[in-house]
């Protein structure tokens, strides 16, 4: 808060011959002063955002009550008066003479019945339980949901996403549009892990806007029948609702260059020597899969002396050339696909000390290139390796 100047300060600025400018005590109606402060918000909003409020139903709550609020002020003659020497920014410019100052207009209350939203007993400073119909409809359905009858379905793919997140295979980012709730998606909202299951046929709303009834299943067995716009107003109010990506390898898998490609790598399959009896009685299904950015010859030189390698020398099957692509998040990729048939061996290094080697695997060879054209067409995230039929079974 800050102070005036006392009799004693003006008599010092006097002395230093700086002129004292004394100030009119202007005296305002309370709602003089409502009016002024109303306008002063839609001049700190305008200058925050390089435009003036404006209307529509996706709006924020504040910015649509501004816009009315805004109209209101340049249709009533008076109150363009009251406030035309603030306005800095051209906002009552041009605009029509309309109507006197009638009643006590500019009431709060009153603009926000004007915008279907509900009045709490708050200030308007205080808005942050107000909501509009269609924003407690979007919460309703977000908080009415029903026990998932077949959530034993759906539960493996949300502990599959977990480890996709945590290996980097998957990110969250912020939502920003509708058109990212597809099929086969996956959100967090209001703290829980979200996958739409099912997507409706496109309707046309009242308000001519596109929208569709969703299944959506939650990570805690639950699940609601919900219109796509209200996850969107959802996932736009909740501050931490977040997309999850798509598990991805990069931009590009080719195996042939293009003009401006750069390699990038090489997927590689190997197949053991070990005389390990766990490898040698199923030598032409372990396979040890990777990814390197060097030869591969140069890369499995001295396999005898690697744990990684059982210790032994190994046999090149199969490579595939990369371009564009990140190899680390690939290679996640590839050996997530093929968890459930990851080898379980322990050998002993040079210096006898126990080790299990992660990247082996009792995967027929024929699977692995169908992995890799899966991977090619954009495809393998619906796919994960059943080891019982040896096969890539679809997931969703």
């Amino acid at each position: 808060m800050s102070k005036g100047f006392t009799d004693d300060d003006d008599a010092l600025l006097a002395e230093l011959g700086v002129e004292v400018e004394v100030k009119k005590n202007v005296s305002r109606t309370p709602r003089e002063e409502r009016i002024i402060a109303g306008f002063e918000e839609i001049l700190s909003f305008t200058e925050e955002h390089g435009r003036a409020p404006q209307h529509g139903e996706d709006r924020d709550i504040f910015e649509r009550l501004y816009a009315v609020r805004l109209d209101r002020i340049r249709d009533i003659q008076n109150c363009r008066e009251l406030v035309a020497p603030l306005d800095n920014q051209g906002l009552l410019a041009n605009v029509p003479k309309t109507k006197a100052m009638e009643t006590d207009d500019l009431d709060d209350d009153a603009l926000l019945n004007a915008l279907g939203i509900e009045v709490a007993a708050l200030p308007i400073t205080e808005l942050k339980h107000v909501r509009s119909t269609a924003e407690k409809k979007a919460a309703d359905e977000i908080a009415n949901r029903d026990r998932c009858e077949d959530f034993a379905t759906f539960k493996p793919l949300f502990e599959q996403v977990q480890k996709e997140l945590a290996s980097g295979l998957r990110e969250t980012r912020p939502f920003e549009m509708k058109a990212e709730i597809e099929k086969g998606r996956f959100f967090i909202v209001s703290g829980q892990k979200a996958y739409v299951a099912d997507k409706g046929e496109t309707i046309i709303t009242d308000q001519g806007r596109t929208d569709a009834r969703l299944r959506v299943i939650f990570d805690n067995g639950t699940e609601s029948s919900m219109l796509m716009r209200s996850l969107q107003r959802a996932l736009n109010k909740d501050e931490a609702g977040r997309r999850i990506t798509d598990p991805t390898a990069g931009p590009l898998f080719s195996d042939q260059t293009i003009d401006g490609d750069e390699a990038s790598g090489t997927i590689y399959v190997l197949r053991s020597k070990s005389d390990h009896p766990l490898v040698a009685e199923n030598r032409n299904l372990v396979h040890k899969i990777g990814v390197t950015n060097m030869s591969v010859e140069k890369r499995i030189a001295g396999a005898q002396l690697q744990p990684t390698f059982l210790m032994a020398n190994v046999e090149i099957i199969a490579t595939y050339e990369l371009y564009n692509i990140n190899r680390t998040k690939l290679e996640n990729l590839i050996h997530r696909i093929f968890e459930p048939a990851r080898l379980d061996v322990e050998i002993m290094d040079r210096f006898g000390r126990p080790v299990m080697p992660r990247e082996w695997f009792l995967v027929p060879l024929l699977v692995i290139n169908d992995a890799v054209e899966k991977i090619k067409d954009g495809t393998i995230s619906n796919y994960t390796y059943d080891p019982q039929q040896a096969k890539l079974i679809h997931i969703r």
